[in-house]
This record gives structure tokens, sequence and C-alpha cells, in this order.
């Protein structure tokens, strides 16, 4: 396997089908069933997306026709979506959270002729929307689907669409692939909407293996290519485990095990022990959380090493490192890393960040316990990776690192970040109007403000559209005060608002383990709803909001605050599937509490 495999490569089949020649009866995809992992080789995969593929075009779908997918993290996600691209169809992902609103949308806009879902709970919100949208012909169930023949779809089972000779299967795959070019739609992945109803972003094959190859060539050129090993278990509809959780691993010849779900995250990493992790920081604040928690129960000395070594880590980023630290480093290395990176499975060679703004303190904090933490940046529109931070161009976790291999980037006079290169999205799909708006001359303007530093690493400020302007025309980055609020032991979750208002006031979300505690020493029932009512409650968020306040400058300062009356979750509508607060569904909720804090 070669690096220059990705720069030839015609399209995204392609260059799976040659790993699969390569690597034959290694195993590729795992899963767990009855407790056990079990995988897939190359070779078996391989067959299954090609009779998949034949057996899409036998049903009547043409190059080009849309094919919406609906699966939960597991090897048919996999299967099903390199099948629709072989049959020179375009995968259009949904996420399993879905209402039945939101999938109508999707399937009206993207003007889908076929469904894959996986399972009756995934169906279920989305047969209804199959049947009004009129468009769907046809329904194809993973596992076996309680799915009735209906005057408007025909349904299928995955067996049957595994059916046939496999060796016709690839040859007409293959002749099929000739006319599959690096500018060939490959598929249509809807943001996750943080500001309104999601868009249709058009990423075509050259975009995303412009994507791998910058990817690969950091890994490889800082890290070593081995044998290495990806756990998949951020949602695959999102762009950014697609091409990092999937087709990275895939133009690697890496295995990828699937989570069995958030909730078994920790166990499935220890027994995968993954070489490569995609992650959000909000998962990184998680776990950084529950690390210092099990660390002070410990007792005296493991806080004092971890102290220490979160000292040292800051030195170190900060260029002051010293000789004298060295005995202690020695000690960290015998006693504290080992355990932490065990955690990880103990053999992870990087944390990749991305999906939002990672908090400096957040990386720096893996970065001391032993990890290489590495913040990424991007969006959909880019398919997703536009940069990364890297160890050779110097770790700084303030940045999210100098653009990848193929990219270029300016900043434009206002401040945003503006990308070109094969990365970029051919637009949205039906969407003109917004596509001229976006893309300018080549440029994608990325709504983001930022600028680059005496290296070249992109510094970002915040989200252009999230800024808030005060009423004396400040400029507040929203993200900055949220991710220091959540670092505190008291707030798990956190939003800021003011814009066009004389201060900041925040939206805070109590730490539910820490509320637990605080009822405990206090002598208080713990009902949360009670307790955020009770002023020494509230003066202990207070504090640890005026810790917060210290950092921030006067126009940053949170002035006052309320609380919400539960989490901001991906059920309520108040968080993407990609962990990302939903700013224009908090307001809408809470807009008169927000409100009343500047009539006090």
């Amino acid at each position: 396997m070669k690096l220059t495999d990705f720069a030839s490569a015609n399209n995204l089949v392609e260059l799976f089908l040659s790993r699969a020649d390569e690597l034959g009866e290694k195993p590729f995809l795992w899963a767990k069933r009855g407790g056990q992992w079990h995988s897939q080789s190359w070779n078996e995969v391989a067959r299954k997306v090609c009779l998949f593929a034949e057996n899409l075009r036998k049903l009547g779908l043409k190059d080009g026709d849309r094919v919406v997918l609906v699966s939960e993290n597991r090897p048919g996600w996999c299967i099903a979506d390199l099948a629709i691209m072989a049959a020179g169809c375009v995968t259009v992902p949904a996420y399993i959270t879905n209402t039945e609103r939101d999938h109508q949308h999707i399937l009206d806009n993207s003007g889908g002729r076929a469904v894959i879902v996986s399972t009756d709970k995934l169906a279920k919100p989305l047969i209804p929307a199959a049947m009004s949208s009129g468009l769907i012909e046809h329904v194809i169930g993973i596992d076996g689907l309680n799915v009735q023949q209906s005057g408007s779809f025909d349904y299928h089972s995955w067996e049957s669409m595994l059916e046939g000779n496999a060796a016709e299967a690839r040859r007409a795959v293959e002749e099929r692939l000739k006319g599959i070019g690096r500018d060939t739609l490959a598929c249509i992945i809807y943001t996750s909407g943080t500001g309104g109803a999601p868009r249709g972003v058009m990423l075509h094959h050259g975009a995303i293996l412009c994507n791998i190859e910058g990817s690969a060539y950091l890994l490889v050129e800082d890290f070593g290519w081995d044998d290495e090993v990806f756990l998949s278990f951020l949602p695959l509809s999102h762009a950014y485990e697609h091409t990092g959780g999937q087709f990275l691993p895939i133009a690697l010849g890496s295995q990828i095990y699937y989570a069995e779900g958030l909730d078994k995250l920790a166990s499935n990493i220890e027994e995968v022990r993954p070489t490569i992790m995609v992650v959000v920081p909000r998962l990184f604040e998680v776990l950084r959380a529950r690390i210092i928690k099990q660390v002070e129960k410990q007792g005296k000395f493991a806080n004092y090493l971890m102290d220490r070594a979160l000292q040292i880590g800051e030195q170190g980023f900060a260029g002051r490192k010293r000789l004298r630290d060295l005995p202690m480093k020695l000690l960290l290395e015998r006693t504290l890393k080992p355990k932490i990176r065990a955690r990880f499975g103990g053999r992870i060679k990087a944390l990749v960040s991305g999906g939002a703004p990672l908090n400096p303190d957040v990386g720096t904090f893996f970065e001391a316990m032993g990890l290489t933490m590495l913040q990424g940046y991007g969006q959909t529109e880019a398919a997703p990776v536009i940069s990364c931070n890297r160890p050779k161009a110097g770790l700084k976790m303030d940045t999210v690192g100098p653009p990848m291999r193929g990219v270029e980037v300016k900043i434009a006079g206002d401040g945003e970040i503006l990308v070109r290169g094969e990365l970029v999205m051919q637009g949205y799909w039906r969407n003109p109007a917004e596509t001229e708006r976006t893309l300018i001359d080549g440029w994608l303007h990325t709504g983001d403000i930022g600028h680059l530093d005496g290296k070249g690493r992109i510094v970002i400020t915040d989200r252009k559209k999230d800024m808030i302007v005060n009423d004396k025309g400040d400029n507040v980055a929203p993200q900055k005060i949220e991710g220091m609020l959540t670092l505190q032991s008291e707030i798990a979750q956190a939003m800021v608002a003011g814009d066009k208002r004389p201060y900041i006031v925040g939206l805070i979300v109590p730490d539910p383990e820490w509320a637990v505690e605080w009822a405990r020493a206090n002598d208080e029932k713990f009902d949360l709803v009670r307790l955020q009512e009770m002023p020494a409650f509230r003066s202990a968020v207070r504090a640890a909001v005026d810790r917060v306040n210290k950092d921030l400058s006067v126009t940053e300062k949170v002035r006052q605050f309320a609380f919400a009356d539960e989490a901001f979750t991906i059920e309520n509508g108040e968080m993407t599937p990609s962990l990302k607060i939903r700013r224009h569904m908090i307001k809408a909720r809470y807009g008169e509490r927000l409100d009343a804090l500047y009539k006090d």
C-alpha cells in the first residue's frame, strides 16, 4: 500500500476495492454479537458491496439517484454506503435521532428513490415520511423489518440484496467505475442544523479523497503507518466520522470496530485498544471531569501527582521546560500516566478532536496525562477537514494547526477564514442562492473568524454568525466563554447570550453529580428543581461563574445567569448529533428567562 494511491484513485470505491485486493482475508469490520467481537474480512465486504450494488441497479436505480441511509454505526452502514456509490448512485446519510419531520425534509429535498434502514425502531419515524413524500420506491431493511408492502414502495430484505454471482457483480462494478471520476457526486450530507433547517452539502469523490490524503500524510509522517485500529462511535451520518472514521481507515487498510454505544464506550475502548480515535470536544470534557473525580477519590498523593503533571504540561506548552522537573516526569511515567493511558487501551497514537472548538485547557490536560491530542478544524462544506495540529509543526493548543495537504487558506478583510482546494463542496443541493453566497470565486466562505499565527497555524476566534455584538459594538465570542464555564465541576452545560445588550448573561445546567454531592453535604434531599431555587445552591454556582470571570475581559464577563429546566440533549432538540448546542432552539425556549436577567 502506498500513500500515492490517494492521489491516483478516481473514486472512493476504486480505492476500497484496491485495498480489499491487497488485504484479502485479513479482518476489516468488527461488531459485537452475543458479547463477542466478530469480524468480516476485506474480501467478504468487497463481495457484499458489489452484489448489493448490482441488486440496486436491478431495482431500476440509475446513475445519480439518491439513496437515503438511516442506521446506527455498524458493518452494514459501511457496506451500504460503498454499494450505493458502486451502483453509481449518491448516498444521503440521515441521523438516527431524526424525527419524522426531519426525515420528511431530507426525503423531499433530496428526491431520494430508495431508503436503507437498519431496525424497526429507526423505521418508525422514517416510513411515514417515506409514504408521505411519495418519491420513495424501495425500502431495504438491514435487520428484518415489520414493514408491509405499500402502494408507494416495495420492501426488500438485506439478504435479497446480497444474492447473485459475485464474480459477475465485481466485473459490472469495475466497468461502471470507469465512468465515475473525482468530480462525480458521492454523497449529500445534511448539516446538523445549529441555526435552522439542514442544508444538503454536495461532496464529490475528490473532496473526500483530498481529505483522506491530507489526513493520511499527517498520520504517517508524524506517527508512522502500522496496523491501525479505529473505534467508530460518532454518527457516520456526520461528515467528520464519515471521512475520518470510515474512509480514512479504508485508505490506510485499517480495522474498524463499531462501538456498542456511548454508554459502553469506555469498556469498548479497553477491549478494542484503538490506535487512533476521532472524537468531539464534548466527550473530552466529560472524560476529563470523570478522570479528575476518580483521581480526587484516591487520596492526597494521587492528587499531588495530577497537579504536578498539569503544571509540567502547562510549562512545556509555554516553552518553559526545566531540568529540575525530570525526576518528577520519570515518576509520573511510572505511576499516573500508565493508568490514564490504560483507560484508552494503552496504544493510542493520537486523539483527534474536531466538530467544535476544543478548550485549550482540555487539550493541555490530556497531553499532560501522556496522551497526544490533535485538534482539527473543518466543516461539512470542506469534506470536512481543513487543518489539524501536528507534533512536527509544534503543538499549540490555542490553534487548530496548519492547513492540510492540498488546502489553501486566506483571511478576508473582516477576519473570515476562506478555504480553497479540491476538498471544497460542489454546492448546496437545490439551493443555488445559498451556494452563491458561500462559494465566491472558488473560495469557501467558512463563516468562522480567525487569523494565521507566525507559523501558519490557524487560530479561530468564533463563528461569524454566533458572534455576540453588544450594545456598544464590542464583539464577544460565546464558545470561548461556554467552554470555560463547562470546565467548572459545578457546571455541566452552558449557553451565553448578550447580542445588542449591555452585558453577557448565561443559561446554566448544573452538573448532576456535583449537585448530588452538594445536597448530601448540606443535608438536603436531592431534588434539582428545588435545589435551584435555594440561595445557597445558587451561590455555589455563582462562585464557579466568578472563577471564570476572573480570566475574562470586562466585555466577556457573565454578569447574570439563570438555570435551564433540563439538560441540553439531542432528544429535546437543543443539541446536534455531533454534540453542539443549537442556540436558536435554546433561545426560542428560554428567551423570556434570559431577557428577565436584564431587568434585575
